[in-house]
């Protein structure tokens, strides 16, 4: 026997079982807690499928929701089903495309809040911190006062807010790289176009006349109401880019809430990871933008909502906040819609109604301490 053998003693045996006891107990309760959370995601998308068939029940004509899935339902498997034609019509073509959209804006301005207030650390960080909708808006108040588009048209107004969208998320992130890509950098930046792309639609507003303003501000009050069959391939292609794009960061994005040091020590290039979330945020929320207008607290609101609910695993939180987005938009859209018919009250002013009293009630009973702070 060597010299330098010790004998293992009986107490680091019991210790090591005991240890290893705990890791598997640790493992066990993880698995248990993934399985409650995508549990919960499911539910919550059960939640939508059933909230989208009571919602086209609403309205002038009288429909059931057995009618309403039995529609839907006969577009996909017409031996099975029947349709009414005036059903169809309704349903399929004019509250069903309104409801699809709003999933989809929801979705995207949910992952997109969720991602920008893990990268800037900013609790009150939203898809519209770097200026988008400012700048969409001025891209509209430009092409409705001066006729000033760089395409013309039918979908003038739309592509003249993405453009101009984009363009002042580019001016936000190359000054930011040039200044050093730091949370600080990107808030600042952002108000300050914020600023100054509002004081230009001002000073749109000032020389517009009575037309030209009512659709400026029409515009700036967000809706839904733009949504159609013929734009959804649209949406899908780019939904089908942009959200792997940023999931793929998730890991990432779960190291940097311990600070840009210790993520940098893990090997994480906090700066590279910070602009190519921002942009490729920036990109599906100028998308979503320039057919809705403004509409805003979904982005702000429901990744406080799922973080409440199911913790800070970006893994898991992104697509919470995005189907949470989805749940509260289609929800407060359906309020709009019907809470004072006939007449239809702006999705975004409905959403900011709505939301600032949720969002006040979170502030007050919020006690757990968030990753920001």
């Amino acid at each position: 026997m060597s010299p330098d053998y010790e004998p293992v003693s009986e107490h680091a045996k019991k210790h090591r079982i005991e240890r290893t006891k705990k890791l598997e107990e640790v493992r066990e309760e993880h698995k248990r807690l993934k399985g409650r959370k995508f549990l919960f995601l499911a539910g919550i998308l059960g939640a939508i499928f059933i909230a989208a068939g009571f919602i086209i029940t609403l309205g002038p004509l009288e429909i059931s929701i057995l009618q309403v899935y039995e529609t839907l339902f006969a577009r996909f498997v017409p031996s099975v089903f029947s349709m009414d034609d005036v059903f169809e019509q309704v349903v399929w073509n004019i509250r069903f495309p309104r409801i699809i959209g709003g999933i989809f804006a929801g979705f995207g301005f949910g992952i997109c809040g969720c991602v920008m207030q893990a990268v800037l650390k900013n609790p009150l960080a939203s898809p519209f911190t770097l200026g988008i909708s400012a700048g969409a808006h001025f891209g509209v108040a430009l092409a409705a006062v001066f006729g000033v588009a760089l395409i013309g048209g039918a979908y003038i107004l739309i592509a003249n807010a993405f453009i101009f969208a984009m363009a002042c998320s580019f001016f936000i992130v190359a000054l930011a790289a040039l200044k050093g890509a730091t949370s600080e950098t990107l808030i600042l930046a952002g108000i300050a176009v914020n600023y100054l792309f509002s004081g230009l639609s001002q000073l749109m507003a000032y020389f517009a006349n009575d037309e030209q303003l009512r659709l400026m501000t029409t515009w700036g009050m967000g809706d839904l109401s733009a949504f159609s069959w013929n734009k959804f391939l649209l949406f899908f292609v780019i939904f089908a880019i942009c959200t792997p794009l940023l999931m793929s960061k998730a890991q990432d994005l779960n190291l940097m809430t311990i600070g840009d040091d210790s993520a940098k020590s893990l090997g994480v290039d906090t700066d590279r990871v910070r602009m190519f979330t921002m942009m490729v945020s920036s990109f599906l929320v100028a998308t979503i933008v320039c057919f809705t207008g403004t509409i805003g607290f979904i982005g702000l609101v429901a990744p406080h909502m799922a973080r409440m609910i199911i913790g800070a695993d970006h893994r898991i939180l992104i697509p919470a906040s995005g189907i949470l987005g989805a749940m509260l938009l289609i929800a407060a859209d359906a309020v709009a819609m019907n809470i004072i018919g006939p007449v239809v009250i702006p999705t975004g002013i409905m959403t900011s109604l709505l939301g600032v009293p949720f969002f006040l009630y979170l502030i007050l009973k919020g006690k757990r301490k968030e990753f920001w702070q």
